[in-house]
């Protein structure tokens, strides 16, 4: 027996923030970064929302790769506010931040890292989440996980709770406006991928394959129109669409591999999620190819690669996706972002026990072993092709 879960509304297309003028409450705590807030952003919302009778309140000290201290610190005003809306504004570090201080809010007696499938939450006693990407990648606006950073352990936290679902997703192209070409290109790649692992996943179905098909082909088509000309108001929907697909088709089988490793990068040496899924990618897609030589084979099909065999198609699909990160100007390695061998290595067991322990080895279609994780360190490090063998 299977269970699909998501959202339960998601508005998407221009004009998407006109949805917020219809919410019913009183009070809404919105969670976003200054920088979202310096960009006008937090007025326009919140504008809305007072149209319709709703006061606000905002903190918005999020930081990239958010830790527990800021989620900790976001609950305790949430508490002190007593808000019946909680209110995401940003990229994946602000709606995470907004799921955590979600729970901590309706459930103070528990902690940040107790936060899994597992445990009974019981929320939407006290508030309901809305979620509003300004970024194009994460998906987490629709999907059942959060990611935040033990700063003492320089670990990146893996949590989930189909309960964490928000109520109202709204996609509104006009806020992805101002994104960065490297940023576009980051979020991008990290929507890329959570298609792609949610395709080849072992827990993938028939509803998570539909709506990571369409979020690759999407990606390949209208990222590097995006990058190339972030004011093309189609390639922004669309990228935003695909990002919210592939968070909630990952959500729906799981993830793999690809984020295991990124997940141990980007905790111990500070990296961009997006920055570190792309110097990953690659070769766990040439690690995992003789396993799911057929998935990766359909998906070259869906986005018109051409190929006489499976093997042919795998090795273009990794080709093509290997060159779409050269075009957005992605690193192929981490030793690309100025790192050395000698510094690296000194990591490389911690990294090999962080990606060991995250949820990402779970589902993966294969089944990896510390030393299979110290080479795919070793191969991320130099940008060596792995034996599809």
């Amino acid at each position: 027996m299977w269970e699909f879960t998501g959202p339960r509304t998601i508005i998407f297309g221009k004009e998407s923030l006109e949805y917020l003028k219809e919410i019913k409450g009183e009070r809404a705590l919105v969670i976003t970064d200054k920088v979202i807030r310096r960009l006008g952003f937090v007025d326009k919302i919140a504008n809305y929302l007072r149209e319709g009778g709703i006061s606000i309140r905002v903190f918005d000290e999020v930081e990239p790769d958010p830790s527990t201290e800021t989620v900790s610190k976001a609950a305790r005003i949430a508490m002190d506010y007593n808000p019946d809306w909680i209110v995401a504004l940003g990229g994946g570090s602000s709606i995470d931040v907004a799921k955590a201080t979600w729970v901590l809010y309706e459930r103070p007696d528990i902690k940040v890292d107790e936060i899994s499938p597992l445990v009974d939450l019981g929320l939407r006693k006290k508030a309901r989440l809305i979620c509003i990407p300004t970024t194009s990648g994460s998906g987490s606006d629709a999907s059942w996980a959060i990611v935040v950073t033990n700063t003492k352990e320089q670990r990146k936290m893996e949590l989930a709770s189909k309960e964490i679902f928000a109520d109202i997703c709204i996609l509104e192209p006009q806020l992805t406006s101002t994104m960065p070409p490297e940023l576009i290109a980051d979020t991008g790649i990290d929507a890329l991928a959570n298609g792609i692992e949610a395709y080849v996943s072992q827990w993938r179905n028939d509803f998570s394959d539909a709506l990571s098909i369409k979020a690759i082909q999407l990606v390949f088509e209208y990222l590097p129109k995006a990058y190339k000309n972030p004011q093309d108001e189609i390639a922004r929907e669309k990228m935003q669409n695909a990002a919210t697909m592939a968070g909630l088709a990952f959500s729906n089988s799981q993830l793999g591999v690809v984020h295991a490793t990124a997940h141990a990068i980007g905790g111990l040496f500070k990296i961009p999620h997006g920055r570190a899924i792309a110097t990953v990618l690659p070769w766990v897609m040439e690690y995992n190819a003789m396993e799911a030589m057929e998935r990766y084979a359909e998906i070259a099909k869906a986005i018109g690669i051409q190929a006489r065999t499976q093997r042919q198609a795998v090795e273009n699909l990794i080709k093509a996706t290997r060159k779409l990160i050269e075009e957005m100007g992605e690193p192929t390695s981490i030793e690309e972002m100025g790192m050395s061998w000698e510094e690296y290595k000194k990591s490389l067991e911690k990294l090999v026990e962080r990606a060991m322990e995250s949820t990402g080895t779970i589902a993966d279609p294969r089944a990896p072993s510390t030393e299979d994780f110290r080479r795919l360190f070793t191969y991320a490090f130099k940008g060596r092709r792995v034996d599809l063998q």
